[in-house]
């Protein structure tokens, strides 16, 4: 494996942590001898983007509460992650600021009430805008991988929606799953 290649799984990201532990993404990052950190561009309402608003189950423009992070790995950014939540849920929490959250946010949700108990992923590849090429420090001719990921809870309710670019080169998605 390439040392700037990161291989992830999705599943630590979307179960709670236990009181006291890391952000998923630290501790993955430190158990694998590497150095994750984010830093957080904005947080709080903003109107519902389409693709959003449909995962969400909310009109077009609707107020959503989204948290925009660039995470990076070894102080290099490797991804751009925006994640929003229900106005409704979201509104008046630690989830609509900009501090960072002991043990994340899956952690934060699961304290408010909101345990997500299936997700669903779409993956695509395409071109980077020139905003996404800049803050990722790839050229604009290197593809992107976009992966999209709603969190549903019991009752098959949207708690939250990730929206997260990759330079494509630098990433390999991996599922393991148990069939049966």
């Amino acid at each position: 494996m390439n040392s700037a290649e990161w291989v992830t799984t999705s599943v630590p990201y979307l179960a709670p942590r236990a009181k006291g532990q890391r952000d998923a993404w630290s501790a993955e990052t430190s158990a694998q001898g590497r150095r994750g950190s984010q830093r957080i561009l904005q947080a709080g309402e903003v109107p519902a983007p389409d693709e959003i608003a449909e995962a969400l189950g909310v009109e077009r423009g609707e107020p959503v509460v989204v948290r925009r992070r660039i995470m990076y790995l070894n102080d290099q950014p490797c991804e751009l992650t925006d994640t929003y939540y229900p106005f409704a849920l979201a509104r008046g929490t630690r989830l609509a600021g900009t501090a960072k959250i002991p043990g994340g946010a899956v952690t934060l949700l699961a304290e408010l009430g909101h345990v997500g108990v299936r997700a669903r992923e779409d993956v695509s590849a395409r071109l980077p805008t020139d905003e996404e090429a800049a803050t990722l420090e790839s050229e604009r001719s290197q593809p992107v991988l976009q992966l999209l990921r709603l969190t549903l809870d019991a009752d098959d309710r949207p708690i939250q929606a990730d929206r997260m670019i990759m330079p494509a080169p630098l990433q390999r998605l991996r599922y393991d799953m148990r069939i049966g």
